[in-house]
């Protein structure tokens, strides 16, 4: 939905994230438009605006502010990407796609705890947000009538990303390969590259700031991508 909201005083969440590293303008302006204390619990209101993650019941968080812009600024999305999470969990990731997102492009979303992708909805609902589809069940098998996805966020990442997701990426363009964003406990960024045919990961947290000239670091590629294995 980019550019249907109007832009929001740049606020300290804001300035955090820029504080933090995150870059990206569209990014920014989007965390600048979705309040995050409507996807937080009442008695969290006042935390709603820290840089940690926060209780939203069943077992699950919503995760910090920094993760998730980390997350999305990596998978360089422009506006008419297809697009799919993996955990919905309060829905605030998910509103933060949808706006970087054009009307018409489809944010696609799996969240495994049934009362949790209902209350999103209603969320999502709430503020407005139409390009967005939600769905109960295992997002390890991803959502194999809607693929290929160019984009594919993970929220809570296992140690290996679930072969079916690999197989509903798209392969990307030499320039910009399609990429899938794994967050939390493991931080990596897997690429599939067309004319590699091959899958690349890289810690993503490392990607978006990678090393200058440093004796001894990794030295990433032009993509970012620190090692590829053939698809």
């Amino acid at each position: 939905m980019e550019g249907l909201r109007p832009p929001q005083p740049e606020g300290p969440l804001v300035r955090r994230l820029i504080e933090q590293g995150i870059r990206d303008p569209r990014v920014l302006a989007a965390f600048g438009r979705v309040p995050r204390r409507f996807f937080v619990p009442d008695d969290a209101q006042s935390f709603s605006e820290g840089d940690h993650p926060l209780e939203i019941g069943y077992g699950q968080t919503i995760s910090q502010p920094y993760i998730v812009a980390a997350m999305t600024e990596a998978l360089q999305l422009e506006g008419n990407e297809r697009v799919l999470e993996v955990g919905t969990g309060s829905g605030y990731q998910t509103a933060i796609l949808c706006e970087l997102l054009q009307l018409a492009a489809i944010v696609r979303t799996i969240e495994i705890v049934p009362e949790l992708s209902w209350r999103a909805a209603r969320t999502l609902e709430e503020l407005g947000y139409e390009n967005v589809e939600l769905r109960v069940g295992d997002g390890s098998s991803g959502w194999p009538e809607a693929a290929p996805f160019d984009a594919i966020l993970v929220a809570a990442a296992p140690k290996e990303v679930p072969p079916a997701l690999l197989e509903q990426l798209a392969p990307g363009a030499f320039e910009g390969a399609a990429a899938i964003a794994a967050g939390d406990e493991l931080q990596q960024l897997v690429g599939r590259h067309a004319q590699h045919a091959a899958v690349c990961r890289v810690g993503l947290l490392r990607a978006l700031a990678p090393p200058i000239d440093a004796a001894g670091r990794e030295d990433f590629d032009a993509h970012g991508f620190a090692s590829c294995v053939a698809a």
